[in-house]
């Protein structure tokens, strides 16, 4: 099984504000949809309210929560190990937040897919944990403004070593 977190993430780690991503990145959306697909996203509660939609098509939604046993599309566990327990051993994960998710599941991620921005916003309120430590950078690609996106951004990719990574 491979665990991935994959998050748009500001140079001070900052994720979002008041529930809400704190970017619109064209191309990042694209990014997400494309490696997610036709795989499983884990989420917590705050995170699948936050989506206009509810659960994403294309991918099996499984929700983190202690206080909710249905949801829409959804297979919803109390805890991210009880989660585990319902994937399969071939089974490709990504964790697409929110910030207590994403420190709940950091030490046990393979890799991570970050969209890393230009930008320190004013005021968000919730942050990606650190992951300066025991990541390596396996792939970097950065790019310039343009007419739809208003920050210059990066998508790289990060691998920890097999010794630091386990569930």
């Amino acid at each position: 099984m491979s665990i991935t977190i994959i998050a748009a993430v500001a140079k001070n780690r900052a994720i979002g504000k008041e529930n809400q991503l704190l970017y619109w990145l064209p191309n990042d959306l694209k990014r997400f949809k494309s490696l997610t697909s036709g795989h499983t996203i884990i989420m917590g509660r705050h995170t699948f309210d936050s989506l206009p939609k509810g659960a994403l098509p294309n991918r099996r939604n499984i929700v983190l929560s202690r206080t909710v046993a249905h949801l829409p599309g959804c297979e919803c566990y109390p805890s991210f190990e009880e989660a585990m327990k319902h994937c399969e051993p071939d089974e490709k994960i990504f964790i697409i937040g929110g910030a207590q998710i994403y420190q709940q599941t950091i030490d046990k991620a393979d890799r991570l897919c970050l969209t890393e921005i230009n930008d320190i916003p004013k005021d968000a309120d919730a942050f990606f944990p650190s992951y300066e430590k025991d990541w390596k950078i396996v792939e970097k690609n950065e790019f310039a403004t343009d007419d739809k996106h208003k920050y210059e951004y990066a998508f790289v990719d990060y691998v920890k070593s097999p010794k630091t990574s386990r569930y």
